[in-house]
């Protein structure tokens, strides 16, 4: 069955690890026959919740008119959310944050978006797993939250040089990743 996938990355380094392994991934959900669109929120404008609670009053996800405008419809239609990121100081980028703080606009604006299937990609510096818990843990509880299904992760540490990604298995278990969704 073709699905509509939908990637949220929040990477400011095109060239980088965790991008590699979005490509990777897209790469092979296309050659499934998914339609996937990606959004990388590094390079969008997009600003944190204000908490107004204001959300689709003005027709529009957010009042406050920024890019989460453009990655809202998509959320909606889509069968599968992928985040894709690096870990930041233990935690989510604030470039992908932002994002999924503003999923609170579905909550607000009565948006059913319960039952779609959710994925990770990150990738970190250091060789402790446990490092990427600041991204997996709110992943994982964010997903619950919304009542999606998680289908995979694909955590890859001890990366931190532009290419590092390419001496581990991380792209490959990108690409298996889209044979779950």
């Amino acid at each position: 069955m073709r699905k509509k996938i939908i990637v949220i990355t929040g990477s400011p380094r095109k060239a980088g690890n965790s991008f590699a392994l979005t490509d990777a991934f897209i790469q092979a959900a296309q050659e499934k026959g998914h339609f996937v669109t990606r959004f990388d929120a590094a390079f969008m404008n997009v600003g944190g919740c204000h908490a107004c609670e204001t959300c689709y009053q003005t027709g529009e996800p957010c009042s406050f008119h920024d890019d989460f405008n453009r990655i809202a419809p998509a959320i909606l239609e889509a069968d599968t959310v992928v985040f894709s990121m690096p870990v930041y100081w233990y935690s989510i980028p604030a470039q992908i944050k932002a994002v999924i703080d503003k999923l609170f606009s579905f909550v607000v604006g009565g948006k059913d978006i319960a039952g779609k299937e959710c994925a990770l990609l990150a990738c970190c510096e250091e060789e402790d797993m446990s490092v990427m818990d600041g991204v997996r843990i709110p992943i994982e509880r964010m997903a619950a939250l919304n009542k999606w299904k998680m289908v995979g992760e694909v955590l890859i540490p001890g990366v931190l040089h532009i290419g590092d990604i390419d001496k581990t298995e991380g792209c490959k278990k990108a690409a298996a990743l889209a044979e779950k969704i």
